[in-house]
């Protein structure tokens, strides 16, 4: 049997050490659904069609910071493609990452209300408990991937990256799938 993470997990964490995930930053998130089924939509001529569960989505992300109003969050560039979804989302300063307490805490010791973590969980939730009305099997993958944005032309790469994804879609490592 594999060695488990924290006496948890079968695989360590894939999130950076040390780091809390409530902190002020930029993160660039990928979201991938269930064996990477297209529960979104198709692209075509290197557009996104979005189909109802893809706007579901849609609708759910760009209520993020409504629902979260106290962790001053922002938007960036976002899509949503046939299996997966990338997003740049910021996690502005607030009451749960400023002061002497949060310079002192960690993710694993931070709330765990209050953090990147947090956000994709309750996404996730809630596009899955409405997509299931449309379609039983819908089903994300367990975890999601990030990165933390560390300057101004890493952002820039990632937003393109992001805008060029529909049209660069047979050339997606995903696209298989």
């Amino acid at each position: 049997m594999a060695d488990k993470f924290q006496n948890k997990y079968r695989i360590p964490s894939a999130r950076l050490k040390d780091w809390d995930y409530g902190s002020n930053a930029i993160y660039f998130v990928t979201i991938c659904t269930h064996q990477r089924e297209h529960y979104f939509g198709e692209i075509t001529n290197g557009k996104m069609i979005l189909n109802e569960i893809g706007e579901l989505a849609q609708c759910e992300w760009i209520k993020t910071p409504e629902i979260r109003p106290d962790m001053n969050l922002e938007l960036g560039e976002f899509v949503i493609m046939p299996n997966h979804f990338h997003a740049l989302i910021t996690i502005g300063k607030n009451n749960y990452n400023t002061g002497t307490d949060a310079m002192h805490r960690v993710s694993a010791f931070g709330s765990q209300s209050k953090n990147l973590a947090s956000i994709i969980r309750g996404f996730k939730s809630s596009v899955t408990i409405n997509a299931r009305k449309i379609n039983s099997n819908f089903a994300w993958q367990t975890r999601f991937h990030d990165h933390i944005v560390r300057d101004f032309d890493s952002c820039h790469r990632i937003e393109q990256y992001i805008q060029n994804n529909p049209g660069n879609w047979k050339n997606d490592e995903m696209y298989e799938w």
